[in-house]
């Protein structure tokens, strides 16, 4: 009697995919199986995943940036072991948490000019939270955003996210604005109509890999002030040292009114996101006693996702991984970017500290040029993807492509990666390269098959 996960596990073991196929979306088992991404992982640890036959995977995925401590890590595991232990009063909601004040004052000793933390459960739940605020605070109903911006998918993030296959069919959306990434022009002509409570901008963006022009965000910010107007940073993904800074807007040299995070904040164990805001912000939201829970979150600042959250920014600072990022991203990007002069079919390499973006693009070769014809006629972005599948399916090595119809890779590692996970996945990138750039070979057959699936939906 009583449960027994271990005995639970042993007893289905690699029955995910029929219960997924069966009770949860069945798509997912069946994209997977598709592409040849179907293991059956078995345990993890640091930068590799495990699968039932004992084979190893680097992860260059790391969960969309969740692991970003690698996976497992002992400090964080140890640190949930001693809050199960400490039996906690957890949840009680008439009360002031010690771990969650402990949390935001260590979140915002990495953030000047910010001074209150609003805790939430996942990402999006921290950019909702960014636009209420943003809103109320200014009084104006309307948020801009970018091209190719990606903010989450409840209601209100998927009103400022640009990606058409994410916003079709769940209208009618909140009343924001979407304009090109780097337009000062544009910006000035919606600052302009006097509506607009803020701009919320992913200092990299995480669908394509795009960096903003040096020096937009500070003419941006420059004329959200002139109009009244905040600037939210999403740091969901870029934020806790992905980029070789704690927050990417700190390449920018610009100050937020607002920031949020989360995923790398969870120590890849609890869920957990952050909204973090100028004390004025918080002052008009939470203007009375009446209007103490104005914006909460049952879960939010519960006592696993608090510790989590101070584990992992301990293992940050005691493992110098912003500094890692900065010199091992580095490192990589350099031998990246020399390969762009070997095949013609890398466009380039962009990003910061160790999120970086691979782009591809059309051949110059006749003999290539039509096979990428094939591929680009059946679906823009099947180049990258045949490419993701071989330097998985061949290598061991799990990246993801940057987005729906993108040519464009993006890598995004454990902070904790050195000299050997760069090496291994330069060599076996350029392996890739070198049998895509021979224009046969069984990346091109995937290819093929790949064609005709995509004609035949």
């Amino acid at each position: 009697m009583g449960f027994d996960l271990p005995g639970l596990l042993a007893e289905r073991a690699g029955a995910g995919y029929e219960l997924h196929a069966r009770y949860l979306n069945p798509q997912l088992p069946r994209m997977l199986h598709t592409i040849g991404f179907d293991k059956v992982y078995e345990r993890a640890e640091g930068s590799y995943l495990y699968d039932r036959d004992g084979d190893r995977y680097l992860d260059f995925l790391s969960g969309f940036g969740v692991f970003a401590l690698g996976r497992n890590h002992p400090v964080v595991r140890k640190a949930l072991h001693d809050l199960l232990d400490a039996e906690v009063a957890d949840l009680v909601q008439f009360d002031c948490t010690l771990l969650a004040g402990l949390l935001a004052e260590r979140l915002l000793a990495s953030a000047p000019g910010l001074e209150r933390v609003y805790f939430s459960n996942s990402g999006t739940e921290a950019v909702e939270a960014a636009l209420k605020f943003a809103r109320y605070a200014t009084g104006r109903p309307r948020i801009l955003y970018f091209d190719h911006a990606y903010h989450g998918l409840t209601v209100g993030s998927l009103s400022v996210n640009a990606s058409a296959e994410f916003r079709s069919g769940f209208g009618p959306l909140l009343p924001d604005t979407r304009i090109p990434l780097g337009d000062r022009a544009a910006l000035e002509a919606e600052l302009r109509k006097g509506d607009v409570a803020a701009l919320i901008v992913e200092p990299i963006q995480g669908k394509g890999v795009h960096v903003p022009p040096p020096g937009f965000l500070r003419e941006a910010q420059a004329l959200l002030r002139d109009h009244g107007a905040l600037l939210i940073c999403d740091e969901v993904q870029t934020g806790i040292g992905r980029t070789g800074r704690f927050f990417a807007y700190e390449h920018e040299g610009v100050q937020p009114d607002i920031v949020t995070v989360a995923k790398a904040l969870s120590g890849g164990y609890i869920p957990v996101g952050a909204t973090l805001a100028k004390d004025w912000i918080f002052g008009k939201v939470y203007s009375s006693m009446d209007r103490v829970l104005a914006h909460d979150s049952t879960f939010g600042s519960n006592a696993a996702a608090m510790t989590a959250g101070l584990a992992s920014l301990a293992v940050v600072d005691d493992e110098q991984l912003v500094a890692n990022a900065e010199r091992t991203g580095a490192r990589l990007r350099e031998a990246l970017t020399e390969l762009t002069a070997k095949y013609e079919m890398l466009a380039g390499v962009r990003g910061r500290g160790l999120m970086i973006g691979l782009e591809f693009g059309k051949p110059s070769a006749l003999k290539l040029r039509a096979g990428w014809n094939m591929l680009s006629a059946a679906r823009h972005g099947l180049f990258a993807q045949i490419v993701v599948v071989s330097l998985f399916q061949r290598h061991h090595i799990l990246t993801q492509v940057a987005g729906d119809h993108m040519e464009v890779i993006k890598l995004l590692p454990p902070l904790t990666i050195g000299t050997a996970e760069v090496d291994l996945f330069v060599q076996a990138f350029s392996e890739v390269m070198d049998e895509a750039h021979r224009g046969s070979g069984l990346m091109w057959d995937f290819g093929r098959r790949l064609v005709k699936q995509a004609i035949s939906r």
